[in-house]
């Protein structure tokens, strides 16, 4: 076999040879492998499994009582208030995960394996997607389980549901970012670097924690701008009541918009990557 057969140039057409049933395909067998991956090295799901109970934890014990006081009531308060916010946070948190291992493969040589191979370019991202969902949804779980246990009131089930729903969709479209970063930056730490930077500003910067009223006037401005912001609240109206339609369709409108413009500019990047 030719050393060309086995090095196809990442321009190749193949993608468009490929029906959707085959992208389909492609895709869970994809999923299959890094799920099988997970299962070899159960210690990767350790962030999915503590974060939520350490932020739950710290945010409502230690912040609770001050932040409660605040918000006209206590601890209990201020619980109704952070839990659907952290919720939002974990969709943000958890999808940059997404880029690291994509970096990771990438220097360790399986993505190159895989671009030799007649399958969709866009299989193996979505793929990754999929499974880093998988992995919110698991520390979605481990959070609400936490939430109850530190006395949050689950006042709509269907509520929730909608609640997760809107989040998965604002992480699939993160994610798209993250994974750019693991392409086109050169290592994990990296991407993990430049990955808190944009985590940070997005979450303090926000009303997940606290209300926004009592920050200064041009915080204020960006945090009505920041979708973390759109998504908590929104959450907060869907979970324990409140306006709902405004925030809805704003994060709506940003998970669109950025899935987009950074879908197809990772698979590009992808494709096209030396």
């Amino acid at each position: 076999m030719s050393a060309s057969t086995l090095t196809a140039p990442a321009d190749t057409p193949a993608d468009s040879r490929i029906t959707l049933r085959g992208h389909l395909r492609h895709t869970g067998a994809l999923v299959r492998r890094n799920l099988l991956w997970i299962k070899q090295d159960p210690e990767s799901m350790f962030d999915a499994l503590l974060m939520p109970i350490i932020f739950t934890l710290l945010f409502v014990f230690v912040f609770g009582g001050s932040i409660g006081k605040a918000l006209g009531g206590g601890q209990d308060q201020y619980v109704q208030y952070v839990i659907p916010g952290m919720l939002a946070m974990m969709s943000m948190t958890m999808s940059q995960g997404v880029g690291t291992g994509f970096s990771q493969d990438f220097n360790s040589g399986v993505m190159d394996r895989f671009r030799s191979l007649p399958i969709g370019r866009g299989s193996v991202l979505f793929a990754k997607i999929g499974v880093e969902l998988a992995r919110m949804l698991f520390a979605t779980v481990v959070l609400m389980i936490v939430a109850v246990l530190v006395g949050f009131h689950i006042t709509s089930w269907p509520g929730l549901f909608a609640t997760v729903g809107l989040s998965t969709l604002f992480a699939s479209s993160i994610m798209w970012v993250f994974l750019t970063l693991g392409v086109v930056m050169k290592s994990a730490q990296s991407v993990q670097a430049m990955g808190f930077l944009v985590l940070f500003p997005l979450q303090f910067g926000s009303s997940i924690f606290a209300p926004t009223q009592s920050m200064p006037g041009w915080l204020q401005a960006f945090t009505d701008y920041n979708p973390l912001s759109t998504l908590a609240d929104a959450a907060r109206g869907l979970m324990v009541g409140g306006p709902v339609t405004h925030d809805l369709w704003v994060t709506v409108g940003w998970s669109v918009a950025i899935t987009a413009v950074m879908a197809p500019f990772s698979i590009y990047k992808f494709r096209t990557k030396s």
